[in-house]
């Protein structure tokens, strides 16, 4: 984080203290918030399905009228209840309203919680870390139960659940002995309202019209779109049957435009092949300037459009018996267009130069700011990607009363997400050559261009091209790549991703008087199966490859890439034009079938738990056994012959292993609204999906001999491999947390927080060693000389269980109500919080201290900040948020995932509202939102953790350049 922005963040946490030292209790000016789940809240407090809800405790400041606190600082009351009476260390937020929590997208709104941090992925917060630890850490609930992800691993992609038909999403940070699959670096759990508590009929309805500003980047797809949803809760037959139904659409368009350089090089002269010099840069006092070896300009529009339900049904005849069924389904189908231009601009293709070349100093290096590329040879894309998940989630659970103290409870549920993808490219250029590019005739249809180009440190650059890449007559289909083409004219492959999981809770609680409050103890069983295949494809133009001319009827309006000021380039629908033009021909490489893979698992949790209160202490003490069995369902990819198809031959493994993991969560309650927390536990993460499966890819060096003596009985190791491992360990930790928290009123708290996780084993590339019996030696054998001993035992590298490290930090949070200090300025309020993570964690086997590996998601500063205003119906709130560079994972080349170094990521969004109070509009509301109001970037640069071209200082050069445009919203909202 830049100096002037920490300073500013530390002056706001230093005013937000200070002003809260002034809040004596006799000042507060609010009455306690009622509690979450009751007709005068908008949130239900269940930690589990069958956790009772908690009862307040009045602090300092915390008595007063009975005055109803509605509106934004309803929320804030309700989170601040929800954080303050949970035994284990959480975050919370809470909606204001039946169906309002206040951002587009319940992962926008768990990313301003203290110590969690977003990732954007194309320009909607989407993956969430806590506490520096990636996504895959982190274990996913609704209303306690665990859910399936339609990513490749575990990490719950939040976007498909609306914020409209959420109440509450409380964080755990420490765990609670009771909940099964608590995550290593924390819990999400999302919950959803409970009708009879909420105790009385509502119905609310809002509705939103959105645009992205500017005009469409591609013509064939909207920039402007709507949200609709509606909720309804009642209860019958005398408040024992109750019900809850929702309703939320989006249909929201979004687009990018975006940049990427490939590398930087240093390029001098060159001789051709007669050996005369190439002055390949000009002048000549550029010639060791850092030059973009290639570059691609694109724009993307999107088109999202999400269908979600929710329905609970909620019974209790008698105080003996007490049953809620949950389901919940959502439908998201997402269509993405790109277009554009790629090039390199190496001398190595086509014998291109760089002329008037002007530097500027970087770092410390010599960086090329401008100048002309000649001899470029653009690629035209035209990409159209599908995807479509589909979400099912149904829960019932059941509470029976044995006796006054007793109570037994059996949950049953099942979680489903299905993911499917379209993943498609073309490509084209200008000419029409007879035939195809391949190294036989690598000039086919390509005609070099000169190109003009202005490039910034950090910003969009801008291109000035010679040709007219818009021209139906003269641009064509087919492979443009230099050294001979890519080998194809263009690919579709369709990724699909199914999970499915059904657990089942059983546990008897029992309550006591003394120490202890009540024990309880239970069992939980999880079955989870995840399946991924790819179908891979090349597409070839017909006849043989021949570059042809797009037909008229199929031409679209060319996109706007004005942003780079490179012209109008060839646009038409590829998905259109793939029967007419086109064969599919099926990849069926090494790639392939280690892309596809099956993991089954089935957990079973025992626990006990005792509850704590006594005096001023509460809390609770616990302890779980996890029995874990894992397998994995795979292929040995024996692809060694040339020319000849894989024949896979089919492998099963796995492990068991058990886990003890204790917990203890302390309260001290130290009066006037002052407590302090203490939480001590061991915790674990199951293993990433792909790291599991059981694929092994071999290799074969036949020229082992090569450069040593190789006499007859000589023992030789050829063979190689990479792949899986279907008896990885989870990740394991020991973690210690303390934090100190002073809650003056409902709505005004500060809290300090410290964490220390020691990871006992962390998951990395290694190298092991393998059996390859049984795998046929492959016919280039023969070049190991005769007699030679070729052993079965080779070296296979693989994730494996590793060296650990620790991860630890401060959270500094807190909420103030200046109606806290006067009522003049009641409704004015602020809540902000800072998370500083630094770790050691070095996940590789390289003893070299210059190729330190940084873990994924650890970004070492993290803030939010939020002001607001509300008063007498009219309401203003504006937010930032800050997450510091960080490295993420990200959909690389041929639909694989790989990690990329994201650079520091600022976002701040606003909206405004008004409800009426009175007369016949009483309950409606108007509100208007601008989210990315600054229009942040999204930046990567090049290389990963040390490596990549970087300046004489150590600087990093810019890779990926994206700009998503400000969002727009208008709409209104109905309650009765």
């Amino acid at each position: 984080m830049a100096g002037n922005e920490m300073r500013g963040v530390a002056t706001l946490l230093s005013a937000l203290m200070a002003s809260t030292a002034l809040a004596l209790p006799a000042t507060a000016q609010e009455a306690a918030a009622p509690v979450p789940g009751s007709p005068g809240s908008a949130t239900e407090q269940t930690a589990t399905p069958s956790t009772p809800v908690a009862q307040r405790e009045d602090g300092a400041g915390e008595q007063g009228e009975d005055l109803v606190v509605t509106g934004i600082r309803r929320a804030i009351a309700d989170s601040i209840s929800l954080k303050r009476d949970e035994t284990s260390i959480v975050e919370a937020i809470s909606a204001e309203d039946i169906g309002k929590l206040p951002d587009v997208s319940i992962a926008e709104s768990i990313a301003r919680l203290p110590g969690l941090a977003a990732q954007r992925v194309a320009g909607r917060a989407q993956v969430i870390s806590i506490r520096g630890l990636a996504p895959d850490f982190t274990t996913t609930l609704l209303n306690g139960r665990q859910q399936a992800s339609s990513g490749d691993n575990r990490a719950v992609e939040f976007d498909q659940y609306p914020a409209e038909l959420l109440s509450s999403v409380v964080i755990y940070k420490t765990p609670d002995a009771q909940i099964a699959g608590m995550g290593l670096s924390g819990t999400a759990d999302l919950r959803t309202v409970r009708p009879l508590t909420f105790g009385k009929r509502a119905f609310a309805f809002n509705a939103r019209g959105e645009k992205t500003e500017g005009g469409k980047l591609n013509d064939d797809v909207r920039n402007a779109g709507y949200r609709v949803s509606a909720s309804y809760i009642d209860q019958f037959a005398g408040g024992t049957l109750g019900i809850a139904l929702g309703y939320a659409r989006i249909d929201s368009p979004s687009g990018n435009r975006h940049y990427k350089a490939y590398g930087y090089e240093a390029f001098g002269d060159q001789t051709d092949a007669n050996g005369a010099p190439i002055n390949i840069v000009r002048p000549d006092s550029a010639d060791g300037s850092l030059l973009i070896n290639g570059q691609e300009i694109f724009v993307t529009s999107r088109s999202n459009v999400r269908d979600a339900f929710i329905g609970i049904l909620e019974w209790q005849p008698s105080d003996v018996v007490h049953s809620t069924l949950d389901v919940y389904y959502s439908k998201f189908k997402q269509n993405e267009i790109t277009r554009g231009a790629q090039w390199f601009s190496n001398p190595f293709a086509d014998g291109l130069t760089f002329t008037d070349v002007a530097t500027e100093d970087r770092g410390g290096s010599s960086v090329a700011i401008s100048g002309t590329a000649n001899g470029a040879v653009p690629i035209i894309r035209n990409d159209n990607n599908k995807r479509r998940d589909e979400l099912f989630s149904a829960g019932l659970n059941n509470e029976f009363a044995l006796d006054d103290r007793t109570k037994f409870f059996a949950d049953l549920s099942y979680s489903m997400n299905n993911r499917r993808e379209q993943i498609m490219e073309t490509y084209a250029g200008y000419g029409l050559g007879t035939g195809g590019v391949t190294p036989d005739t690598p000039g086919v249809g390509r005609t070099l261009d000169n190109i003009g180009f202005t490039t910034p440190a950090d910003g969009f650059p801008t291109y000035d091209e010679g040709l007219n890449y818009a021209d139906a007559a003269r641009v064509s289909l087919g492979d443009r790549a230099p050294w001979g083409g890519w080998g194809h004219d263009g690919a579709i492959r369709f990724p699909e991703v199914e999970e499915k999981v059904y657990a089942m809770d059983l546990r008897l609680n029992h309550e006591v008087e003394g120490f202890f409050s009540d024990f309880d103890a239970g069992v939980n069983w999880t079955h989870r199966t995840k399946e991924k295949t790819v179908d891979d494809n090349d597409l070839f133009l017909k006849n043989g490859r021949q570059q042809v001319l797009v037909d008229a009827a199929f031409i679209e309006r060319s996109p706007d890439l004005g942003f780079s000021g490179f012209g109008p380039t060839l646009a038409f629908d590829p998905s259109k034009l793939l029967d007419r033009y086109y064969d599919i021909t099926p990849i069926r490489d090494a790639n392939y079938y280690d892309k596809n893979w099956q993991i089954t698992e089935d957990v079973i949790t025992w626990h006990v738990k005792a509850g704590i209160d006594w005096w001023r202490l509460r809390g609770n003490v616990g302890v779980q056994v996890v029995n874990q069995t894992q397998r994995s369902t795979g292929v040995v990819i024996n692809g060694l012959e040339p020319g000849q198809p894989i024949v896979p031959q089919r492998i099963r493994d796995g492990a068991d292993y058990t886990d003890v993991l204790p917990s203890l969560n302390l309260i001290l309650d130290m009066g006037g609204g002052h407590r302090l927390r203490f939480a001590a536990s061991k915790t674990m993460a199951r293993p990433r999906m792909d790291d599991l499966r059981a694929n092994v890819s071999p290799g074969f060096n036949s020229l082992v001999c090569s450069g040593q003596t190789c006499s007859p009985g000589t023992v030789v190791n050829p063979w190689s491999a990479s792949g899986g491992n279907a008896k990885l360990k989870p990740w394991r930790a020991n973690a210690l947390d303390a934090s100190y928290e002073w809650y003056v009123n409902p709505t005004t708290y500060v809290a300090i927080a410290g964490f220390y996780k020691d990871i006992k084993t962390y998951i990395y590339q290694q190298s092991g060693t393998f059996d390859f019996s049984g795998i046929p030696l492959p016919t280039t054998a023969s070049a190991i000389p005769p007699g030679v001993v070729i052993s079965n035992i080779g070296q296979i590298t693989l994730p494996a269980n590793g060296n650990g490290g620790t991860v630890k930090g401060l959270e500094f949070s807190g909420a103030f109500n200046f109606g806290t200090v006067t009522s003049f300025l009641d409704g004015l309020g602020v809540q902000g919080s800072l998370s500083l993570t630094e770790s050691n964690l070095n996940p590789t086997s390289n003893p070299d201290p210059t190729q330190a590996v940084r873990i994924p998601g650890l970004s070492g500063t993290v803030y939010n900040v939020t002001g607001y205003y509300e008063r007498d119906g009219f309401q203003a709130r504006i937010s930032q948020r800050y997450r510091s560079g960080f490295k993420g994972e990200v959909v690389q080349l041929f639909a694989t995932r790989g990690f990329t170094e994201i650079l520091a990521d600022k976002q701040v969004d606003a909206q405004l509202g008004y409800t009426f109070q009175s007369g016949a509009l009483e309950g409606l509301g108007v509100l208007f939102q601008v989210n990315n109001l600054t229009n942040s970037p999204y930046r990567t640069r090049l290389g990963l953790d040390g490596g990549g071209t970087q300046t004489s200082d150590g600087g990093a050069l810019l890779e990926t350049y994206e700009k998503y445009g400000r969002q727009f919203l208008l709409g209104v909202n109905y309650r009765f």
